[in-house]
C-alpha cells in the first residue's frame, strides 16, 4: 500500500512539474528568437538591406531596418518583437506606410530555427518569417497576396562584424 501511495505521489508531482515546464516554455517564446540579436546585412545590386536587433528587456527585442540604394534610403522601419503572456507579436512601423502606425503580426510557428508571423488583414505582406541558417546567416522573407497575385521576397542576410 505504501508503494502505491508513493507511486501516486511521484506521478502527481511529475505531471505537475511537466505542466510548469510547459507553461514556462509558452511564456518564454521570445527566447526562441535570441539568434536574431545583432547586426545583419544583405547586399545586392539593388542596394543594401540592414537589420539591427537588440534586447530591450526579457520580453522585448527591437530592431531598425533600412534599405539603401546608393545614398538614398528607400525603406526605413522600426520593429518590436514583444511577448505579452503567451503571445509573441512582431510589430512593424514602416515610414511612409499605414500613416506611420504600427502593424502587428502574430506568431504562428516557432522553433529554434524559424519564426513565422502572420496578419491576414494587412495589405502586404501578410506573412513575415525568419529562418536561422547558421550563427552568421539567416533568411528573412515577406510574402502574401499583392495586387491579386502571390508574391514573396527573400533576403539572405549575413551577420555584420
Amino acid at each position: 500500500m505504501k508503494n502505491k501511495i508513493a507511486l501516486l505521489v511521484f506521478l502527481v508531482a511529475f505531471s505537475a512539474c511537466k505542466k510548469v515546464d510547459s507553461e514556462a516554455n509558452e511564456k518564454d517564446k521570445i527566447k526562441l528568437a535570441h539568434w536574431l540579436l545583432g547586426n545583419w546585412e544583405d547586399k545586392s545590386v539593388d542596394g543594401s538591406l540592414t537589420e539591427n536587433w537588440s534586447k530591450v528587456n526579457d520580453s522585448t527585442y527591437q530592431a531598425t531596418s533600412h534599405f539603401i540604394k546608393l545614398k538614398d534610403t528607400l525603406h526605413y522601419e522600426t520593429i518590436r518583437l514583444q511577448q505579452k503572456g503567451e503571445t509573441l507579436t512582431y510589430i512593424a512601423t514602416v515610414q511612409g506606410q499605414n500613416d506611420d502606425k504600427p502593424v502587428a503580426f502574430n506568431l504562428i510557428t516557432a522553433n529554434d530555427k524559424q519564426l513565422v508571423f502572420e496578419n491576414l488583414k494587412n495589405d502586404y505582406p501578410q506573412k513575415i518569417s525568419y529562418t536561422h541558417i547558421s550563427k552568421d546567416s539567416l533568411v528573412a522573407e515577406v510574402s502574401g497576396i499583392q495586387q491579386g497575385k502571390a508574391s514573396s521576397e527573400k533576403y539572405k542576410m549575413g551577420k555584420r562584424k
